[in-house]
């Protein structure tokens, strides 16, 4: 005779995969909310000097927004080992891929240091030919590239603990960098406590000084703590040729995924751009707001990835199908409900912000537009980075994020922006159709089953 789970055993099974998911996503959401907060709140400062200087760090910080992509793209693609290895039990393996993590991170930020500070106008005159948010962007490029050089190791050191399972120790460092940033900012952009008036710069400066203080302090707890993503020396550098090919066979297409997502974001913002400084300082608002809704979004995407690539580690590969589903679903409820509450809070977001009534109104159009693209992002967000990269199906995932950007996206915006002189907020709605596509080519592939991949086979060791 088969005997079936009873209700309420199958009930224990979903209050504990949801009280797991808290457990992880919370800190999570929190360490996001900060990090856009200070977004937010630079923002707001700089809109208190001017609307080019609002274009001009808007339009700076796509090469730190390319960078941290290509740091996330590194140290994620990493976790997808990191978490299978930490539910095997194989914690030397889990050093050596934070290394090859690690060297991936530094070679990119070394170049893309070089580049900011030798040719910040160039960066700049990619995306507009106004010479006054040229000199304001070269300035603050020219400082913020030093931020790259800490944000490398940040990135791949929390990646790691998150993967197994500390996710509170990111988010007390950032509280700390954080308000750090805030304060300097405070005081270098608009000259407050006796300090000069730097504007821009201030800005800049702000950051590198933060993201510094950030770097050595989670290092120092890390090792003084023995945390588990406590690397020694001899296993942090000390990876065989074998790993490394896997780790490339598997995190190149994640790494390659970020790098041209990121791409064609900035891509964006050269069309955009092409409407006029105030359409430009309306979308640097709006993306500011819109990322304080995201961090919701970001702590389940994040502990997504972390639960099932911990239980594809346990070769559970069926509750790993399971969670897919629920998180999937988790995801799509929780962005239909933050997109109604963006766009009804929409009239009264930008007040904050120094903006003339003609930019006010326009960034107030344009979330609501964002309000109805949220939850088609919401879902493609869990999907991706979530589900189909935590099961190895790093391959897939990139065909539908940048088939979805590249050939749908970019395109629209550039048409609309181009050829229709469509205004922004309709603009978002056209270039949103890359949320459509991807939406259809994962669903069909969560179906198929074939996004599950063991990665922890050849490096399998005793239980820690």
């Amino acid at each position: 005779m088969i005997r079936l789970p009873s209700p309420l055993a199958h009930e224990e099974t979903r209050i504990e995969f949801f009280r797991r998911l808290i457990f992880l996503a919370l800190p999570i959401m929190l360490q996001y909310l900060l990090v856009s907060s200070v977004s937010f709140i630079d923002t707001v400062m700089i809109g208190m000097v001017s609307e080019p200087a609002i274009a001009a760090v808007g339009l700076g910080n796509q090469m730190f927004f390319l960078m941290t992509l290509f740091f996330f793209g590194v140290s994620s693609g990493a976790a997808i080992f990191t978490a299978q290895y930490w539910g095997a039990g194989d914690r030397n393996s889990l050093h050596k891929v934070m290394g090859i993590a690690l060297m991936f991170s530094y070679t990119g930020a070394f170049a893309t240091f070089l580049l900011s500070v030798i040719f910040p106008d160039r960066i700049i005159q990619i995306f507009t030919d106004d010479p006054t948010v040229i000199a304001l962007g070269a300035d603050y490029i020219r400082i913020v590239a030093l931020s790259y050089l800490f944000t490398a190791a940040v990135m791949v050191y929390s990646a790691s603990l998150r993967s197994t399972g500390d996710a509170k120790t990111p988010l007390y460092i950032s509280v700390c960098a954080m308000i750090l940033n805030v304060l300097l900012n405070y005081l270098l952009i608009l000259g407050k406590g006796g300090f000069p008036r730097l504007e821009v710069k201030g800005a800049a400066i702000a950051t590198v000084i933060a993201r510094g203080a950030e770097m050595v302090l989670l290092l120092m707890i890390i090792y003084r703590k023995q945390k588990p993503a406590a690397a020694p020396l001899k296993l942090l550098f000390g990876f065989d040729s074998a790993l490394v090919k896997k780790y490339i066979h598997t995190c190149l297409p994640v790494i390659l995924n970020e790098v041209f997502w990121s791409l064609g974001m900035a891509t964006y913002k050269v069309a955009y751009s092409r409407m006029g400084v105030q359409v430009i300082a309306s979308v640097n608002v709006t993306e500011s707001i819109q990322n304080l809704f995201f961090v919701v979004l970001s702590g389940i995407t994040h502990a997504s990835a972390i639960l099932i690539g911990n239980r594809i580690g346990e070769n559970d590969l069926g509750l790993a199908k399971k969670y897919a589903s629920r998180l999937l679903l988790t995801g799509l409820t929780t962005g239909i409900a933050l997109g109604a509450l963006l766009a009804f809070f929409a009239p009264w977001l930008s007040l904050p912000f120094n903006l003339s009534d003609e930019v006010a109104l326009m960034t107030t159009r344009s979330l609501l537009a964002l309000g109805v693209l949220v939850p088609l992002k919401a879902y493609n967000m869990v999907l991706v980075v979530g589900v189909l990269r935590a099961g190895g199906d790093t391959r897939f995932s990139m065909f539908a994020e940048l088939s979805g950007v590249w050939l749908i996206g970019v395109p629209c915006a550039f048409v609309g922006a181009l050829l229709l002189h469509i205004p922004i907020w309709y603009l978002y709605l056209f270039v949103g159709l890359e949320e459509v596509f991807k939406f259809i080519a994962g669903v069909l592939r969560i179906k198929s089953g074939k996004w599950i991949n063991r990665l922890t086979e050849d490096h399998l060791a005793p239980p820690l």
